[in-house]
């Protein structure tokens, strides 16, 4: 009886060798590496882009005032003669409101008349002068000229004391005549002057008349009958006669913070809600400051707002919704996942494999809660949501997302 031995490769294992395998020492600690690094990998809140439409919404008190308003003064001291309004009522452009009894400006401007008249009828009488003289020119002229030709005719005929005297006479006379002429042309200045005069006292005069400047509303009345009035040009504590205001439109005038202020344009839609009457009115932003006030960080904003029922009035508060910019379906990103104190915006993405990478970003418009991404990452992606600082590019995370990641329209 042969025995027969069998021999096995020693390349080759068999499934009981590799169960023992896998139980072995080394097997048991390659696992035991992989979830310690697992468990190690901090916790990282994460959001996910997505696409969504923004819209950036301002809320405000306001205050309505007239949409122009202005206190009445006289140009000139006087009594008030009639005081023609009241508190109220309803004013046209150019209406007379108040008269003013000026006794001495009215002598003013008959002594300007008088002068004027005094000017004219010295033009006349110089006017006459300038004939005159200009009459005795020619006839001394003339007679000048025909002794001159006697003489040259008949030498020795005319003696020449009298032919010298002659020439003198017409000399003279043309003189005079120049002289008339001035005087004439002094005179007409005069006559300038004097009507410039009667046009000054004139135009003060129709300064007694105190006229509405626009349609209008008298908010206050100042004085009544009687009422010594004092010049507002010369007196700065002059007290005005009445207010008028224009509220057939009305002026909503708000404040809009620095962070705002780049989105404002004129034509931008705005809610006005009235609490007084319970009445909500739409608009639109009539006009800018376009400027920052440096004390406050704010630009003046103002929204007109018709009136022509009268059921709004000056003084009335009114809760502005403002709706600044917005933008189509663009990508967003949690606010607090953006990282925009450096020169360049970054957030932290969190690749396939879990690691942290930098991206820097473009932003656009903001709200309270998002922000437009307009390039650096795609919709999809994963971003660290908050607290950017506690991780570095590279780390290996184990992401968690939150609910800070939705969207404003959900």
């Amino acid at each position: 009886m042969s025995l027969r031995f069998l021999a096995r490769p020693m390349g080759i294992f068999s499934p009981v060798a590799a169960v023992l395998l896998a139980l072995s020492p080394i097997g048991c600690r390659q696992d035991q590496i992989s979830s310690d690094s697992a468990q190690r990998a901090p916790v990282a809140p994460v959001a996910v882009v997505r696409r969504a439409h923004l819209e950036n919404v301002f809320e405000v008190a306001g205050e309505f005032i007239p949409y122009q308003q202005v206190e009445l003064h006289a140009k000139v001291a006087g009594y008030i003669r009639h005081i023609n309004v009241d508190i109220g009522d309803k004013v046209k452009a150019g209406q007379v409101i108040a008269t003013l009894d000026i006794p001495e400006l009215l002598a003013q401007v008959q002594g300007a008349d008088a002068t004027v008249r005094q000017s004219q009828e010295q033009i006349s009488r110089a006017q006459s002068d300038v004939l005159r003289a200009q009459a005795n020119y020619e006839a001394y002229h003339s007679a000048a000229g025909r002794l001159e030709q006697v003489s040259k005719a008949r030498p020795g005929l005319i003696a020449q004391q009298e032919i010298d005297d002659a020439l003198a006479k017409d000399r003279a006379a043309s003189a005079q005549v120049d002289a008339a002429k001035a005087a004439l042309s002094a005179t007409r200045q005069n006559l300038g002057v004097s009507q410039a005069d009667r046009q000054h006292y004139s135009s003060l005069a129709e300064y007694s008349r105190i006229v509405a400047p626009f349609n209008g509303t008298v908010t206050w009345r100042y004085a009544d009958t009687g009422t010594l009035i004092q010049a507002g040009t010369s007196n700065a504590g002059s007290a005005p006669v009445v207010k008028v205001a224009e509220v057939d439109t009305l002026r909503l005038r708000l404040p809009v913070p620095e962070s705002l202020a780049p989105y404002i344009r004129v034509g931008n839609p705005a809610s006005v809600y009235v609490d007084a009457i319970a009445k909500t009115f739409q608009g639109t932003v009539t006009r800018s400051s376009g400027a920052l006030d440096p004390a406050t960080r704010t630009m003046q904003v103002e929204i007109d707002v018709r009136n022509k029922t009268g059921e709004l009035a000056p003084g009335m508060y009114a809760q502005i919704t403002l709706h600044v910019a917005h933008s189509g379906e663009s990508l967003t990103a949690p606010l607090q996942s953006v990282d925009q104190t450096a020169t360049q915006p970054f957030v932290l993405l969190v690749d396939p494999a879990n690691k942290v990478q930098k991206r820097n970003v473009r932003i656009g418009i903001s709200t309270a809660k998002l922000v437009e991404i307009l390039s650096g990452v795609k919709e999809g992606d994963r971003i660290i949501a908050a607290n950017l600082s506690t991780y570095q590019p590279g780390q290996l995370v184990s992401p968690k997302q939150t609910s800070t990641g939705t969207q404003e329209s959900e």
